[in-house]
């Protein structure tokens, strides 16, 4: 079986689709997700940003702080049902950042709502930083999440939209693997043109 590893912020929707792909990818190949906690506010601290960008980063501190916070007590493996409590209220039910969503989402996944109070503290912001250098070491800092690392190979996406089902999950996964395994293989890339959607 193949380990793929996935950093993701519960906040970024391009981590979430990535995140439900892979999953899809699961069901159709020999592979295993393993999922690591990055922090898109503090990558992105002291980096010029657009105005409304800074914004959006600084009131979405607490999911990853509260993800990781899971981790350090409960292990990794809790990060696969905590991120789908997550990001479904985040992405698919639009539901606000807030103490009561993080709330809602550690009951469903029986963890306790004390892990709630990493939100508002930097307590593991260290850890959060070699999490992000973890993840962007072997692909650059210029980049973000998704980040993902399989068979000694590293990048950033895929950026896709909706997600990818099925065979056609696959499929995907099939080209992902031949193009990163391409020695001197750097980028592919295409105008946006449609909305997220999960």
């Amino acid at each position: 079986m193949k380990t793929v590893d996935l950093w993701f912020d519960p906040v970024c929707p391009w981590a979430w689709i990535a995140s439900r792909w892979l999953l899809e990818v699961e069901a159709v190949r020999d592979v295993r997700t393993r999922f690591h906690v990055f922090s898109l506010a503090l990558h992105n601290e002291g980096r010029p940003v657009d105005g409304w960008y800074r914004k959006w980063l600084d009131e979405r501190w607490g999911p990853a702080r509260v993800a990781l916070a899971a981790s350090r007590a409960h292990g990794d493996e809790v990060q696969r049902d905590l991120y789908t409590a997550l990001g479904t209220r985040f992405h698919r039910d639009k539901a606000p950042v807030s103490r009561e969503t993080i709330l809602a989402a550690l009951a469903s996944v029986d963890l306790p709502a004390s892990l709630a109070d990493a939100a508002g503290s930097s307590e593991l912001d260290a850890d959060l930083r070699a999490g992000n250098r973890a993840a962007l070491d072997p692909i650059g800092e210029d980049l973000g999440v998704p980040a993902i690392h399989v068979d000694g190979h590293a990048f950033f996406g895929p950026v896709v939209s909706p997600v990818p089902r099925g065979e056609e999950a696959g499929r995907l996964w099939d080209g992902v693997l031949l193009v990163t395994g391409t020695p001197g293989f750097f980028e592919l890339k295409r105008g946006r043109s449609a909305p997220v959607t999960s």
